[in-house]
């Protein structure tokens, strides 16, 4: 079975309370009981995790490398400044595994500071704008 780690970065366990007009009213609750709904559908062998610490977000990279699970990664804030996230999703696509950056809003969209990924140049690829469907499409296209 194929391993997904799904990894969310700061502030997405506030979903449903942070800015719905933004992120919508779905909880974080939601968020992992439509993934791993959808996962199980699909023959996915899938873990959901959320941290607001960045060096566990890291981490979680590394493991996904030696457990060789495909990631998919919502780094919210970290997208734009985190270089040593970056590095970590680059080990990640260096060693053939799927790494797909995913956001619940359009970044572009959004404020100036927003428009700006360092992680995006090292993703196998983004989507971003479909609020929680952004997780599913990408679980689809691991599917494949």
């Amino acid at each position: 079975m194929t391993k997904v780690l799904v990894l969310n970065g700061p502030n997405l366990n506030r979903l449903g309370s942070r800015e719905p007009d933004v992120y919508g009213t779905a909880s974080y609750t939601d968020l992992v009981s439509q993934v791993t709904s959808l996962a199980a559908s699909l023959s996915l062998d899938v873990d959901v995790r959320q941290t607001n610490d960045e060096s566990e977000l890291v981490s979680w990279l590394h493991e996904a490398v030696d457990t060789k699970s495909h990631v998919i990664l919502n780094p919210a804030a970290f997208t734009h400044y985190s270089y040593s996230l970056r590095d970590a999703c680059a080990m990640v696509t260096k060693e053939g595994l799927s790494l797909i950056e995913v956001h619940i809003s359009n970044p572009h969209a959004r404020e100036e500071f927003r428009h700006n990924s360092v992680i995006s140049g090292v993703a196998t690829g983004v989507i971003a704008g479909f609020g929680l469907n952004s997780y599913l499409l990408a679980l689809r296209q691991l599917s494949h």
